[in-house]
């Protein structure tokens, strides 16, 4: 009476899997407690059955054949509840068949009649359905976060791919690339527009001071279109006969836009940076090709690229083997001259990739307007996506720089409180995701 009470309580809008039943069998306080004074007056007859055996064996000794006796075992919990989803999901035309909960399906005892009943939609975690369809209980209605809805079923929900917004592919090998560099080859030059209040290219300069010198695209305002990856950096460096002086240059790289102070500083030869490469020329004067090649490895978004010359001088230490490094005109006669510096030209090598801001928008969009079942979930795949693939280009360092809110800030134009917002939904987001692991960034623009 108990069990067929339990079964007319059980909910019948969604589908019981095994652990459901469990949780639903231990909430019934009468149901549980009848099913543990059956198992208790089982063991009772389980003792009393075992001495009555031994009672049959004893008297047996004469008989010519032993006597076949049968136990019959217990049945454990695993069992009533497959036989709770059998009456619940196997029970149709007057049979009752088997279910299997793995499969999905019944076991019949007849082939030629079907006991499959209509399987209501999984409610749950996972793949499962966040509700069901209100007009037919064997179809989802909606799905949890990260899968779609297809045919009444809920899928795991893959991103699409994302070059439709931004480009991140090359189809360039590293020494392929280090060989373009070497030759300074053109069709890897990203033709950048070059600034300076302190010199001029091809003219001879004091180098006794420190120097400043743009490379910069402007496309955040011209070329929305587009967005360039930066491989590598070339400068041809002159000085005068006999000058002791020795350029050293800072590298900080803007990735789209905005003010000097949103740049992250270029840690050459450090943490497995590369460092810079010199060549000399044949020429008469002390000329150098200084090439700093980033590659696959180390390539990262690039609008503007602040480089900064300052110079020192060199010297024989007091042993005569080694060299010394100080500062020009500490302690030497500033009307002392030094030799001169000349800069022929200044490059950066790297190649544009597909950038379409009005996509995005559109994507971001969606998580306020979806336009249909399951599209806000798909956007914030495909934003997250973007994310991760453009913060992955960031410079070496205990923790990625946040260039995802810098593309969002200088390339969408969008507000601060925008891009904290759409962190934001992000950041949940991707918590309810499976098997995820989220990662703290440094921020860079503001």
């Amino acid at each position: 009476d108990e069990f067929k009470l339990f079964m007319k309580r059980l909910p019948m809008n969604y589908f019981l899997n095994t652990s459901t039943v469990m949780h639903l069998w231990t909430m019934d306080s009468n149901f549980q407690r009848r099913y543990e004074q059956l198992e208790n007056s089982m063991k009772q007859l389980f003792l009393k059955a075992q001495k009555t055996v031994h009672k049959l064996f004893g008297l047996s000794k004469r008989c010519h054949k032993q006597p076949l006796i049968r136990m019959p075992r217990q049945r454990s919990s695993n069992y009533w509840l497959n036989r709770i989803q059998s009456f619940l999901y196997c029970n149709e035309n007057g049979l009752l068949g088997s279910f299997s909960e793995e499969t999905h399906t019944c076991t019949c005892p007849n082939d030629q009649v079907a006991c499959h009943g209509f399987l209501p939609c999984t409610v749950g975690d996972g793949s499962a359905c966040l509700s069901c369809a209100p007009d037919n209980r064997t179809r989802c209605g909606s799905c949890n976060a990260g899968y779609m809805l297809s045919q009444g079923l809920c899928k795991p929900e893959v991103a699409e791919s994302t070059e439709h917004y931004i480009g991140f592919e090359t189809d360039l090998q590293d020494l392929e690339m280090k060989y373009l560099l070497q030759k300074t080859d053109r069709r890897i030059e990203v033709h950048a527009i070059f600034i300076s209040n302190d010199m001029r290219l091809n003219s001879w300069f004091d180098p006794s001071w420190r120097k400043r010198m743009l490379l910069t695209l402007k496309s955040n305002k011209y070329k929305s279109s587009l967005v360039h990856m930066i491989l590598g950096l070339s400068l041809q460096i002159c000085l005068t006969k006999n000058s002791t002086l020795e350029p050293v240059l800072a590298v900080y790289v803007n990735p789209f836009g905005g003010s000097h102070s949103e740049s992250w500083f270029m840690p050459v030869n450090e943490n497995n940076f590369p460092d810079w490469e010199r060549t000399k020329l044949d020429l008469p004067l002390q000329c150098y090709n200084w090439t700093l090649t980033l590659g696959n490895k180390w390539k990262t978004f690039f609008e503007t690229v602040h480089i900064y010359l300052r110079s020192r001088i060199k010297s024989s230490g007091p042993n005569g083997n080694e060299s010394i490094y100080y500062e020009p005109l500490e302690f030497i006669d500033p009307s002392r001259n030094l030799g001169y510096m000349k800069i022929n030209n200044i490059q950066v090598f790297g190649y544009s990739m597909h950038f379409d801001p009005e996509a995005i928008r559109d994507l971001i969009l969606q998580l306020d307007y979806p336009y249909t079942q399951g599209s806000q979930d798909s956007a914030l795949l495909q934003l997250l996506e973007i994310r991760d693939r453009v913060n992955k280009l960031s410079p070496p360092g205990q923790r990625r720089l946040d260039l995802f809110s810098c593309l969002l800030r200088h390339r969408l134009k969008l507000s601060t409180s925008e891009v904290v917002r759409i962190q934001s939904a992000l950041q949940a987001f991707n918590a309810k995701l499976p098997n995820t692991v989220d990662y703290d960034t440094t921020k860079l623009c503001s």
